[in-house]
């Protein structure tokens, strides 16, 4: 079930809350994916100020989309309102959703990409009603592949020639994870 409303999403996990993105996140976003620490391993390359602010705009404009196709929300630390990273959920198909994630290089290590990802699944299969969700994985993303894998994902296969970035070609790739094989209390606390 997609969501047709505009209403403003937050979502709360154990490390992390997820929110909408505002204007004034634009310096945040800005050293998030404008660091080649991070965009090494998004589908994209490092961005200008001026593409973060394109970006922006564009995220706030899907969101008044009605009906809403893509939840690409801030994460922030759980008890603050600083954005270090986002997570987004690209509705597509039928009860289908991509997921995608990003925590700056500072704060890897702590636990709020999984804690990210996790409330973000939570939300699409009991608030969107969605019945798969997958993501595509650069080969050599071993801390993304240990997140998906953690929180239940099922390698499916290599897309060949996936994305091009940092001026290659390169494979991503797929794991999914189906409704009924989703079960939030067998990922312990804080991994």
């Amino acid at each position: 079930m997609t969501n047709t409303s505009t209403e403003h999403v937050e979502l709360r996990g154990e490390l992390t809350r997820l929110r909408e993105f505002r204007e004034d996140d634009a310096d945040q976003v800005l050293d998030l994916i404008g660091d080649d620490r991070v965009t090494r391993w998004l589908s994209f390359d490092s961005r200008s100020r001026a593409q973060a602010a394109a970006m922006l705009a564009g995220v706030a404009e899907r969101a008044r989309s009605v009906p809403r196709t893509e939840y690409y929300l801030a994460v922030c630390a759980r008890d603050q309102d600083q954005t270090i990273g986002f997570a987004r959920l690209a509705l597509s198909g039928v009860q289908a959703g991509k997921l995608g994630y990003a925590v700056h290089a500072d704060h890897w290590g702590h636990g709020y990409a999984t804690d990210a990802v996790k409330t973000m699944i939570r939300f699409g299969f009991n608030d969107l009603g969605l019945h798969r969700i997958s993501a595509a994985i650069g080969p050599d993303n071993g801390a993304s592949i240990t997140i998906a894998t953690k929180l239940g994902f099922n390698y499916e296969g290599r897309l060949r020639d996936h994305v091009y970035t940092n001026g290659a070609w390169r494979d991503s790739l797929l794991y999914s994870l189906l409704e009924d094989e989703w079960n939030p209390l067998d990922v312990g606390e804080h991994q």
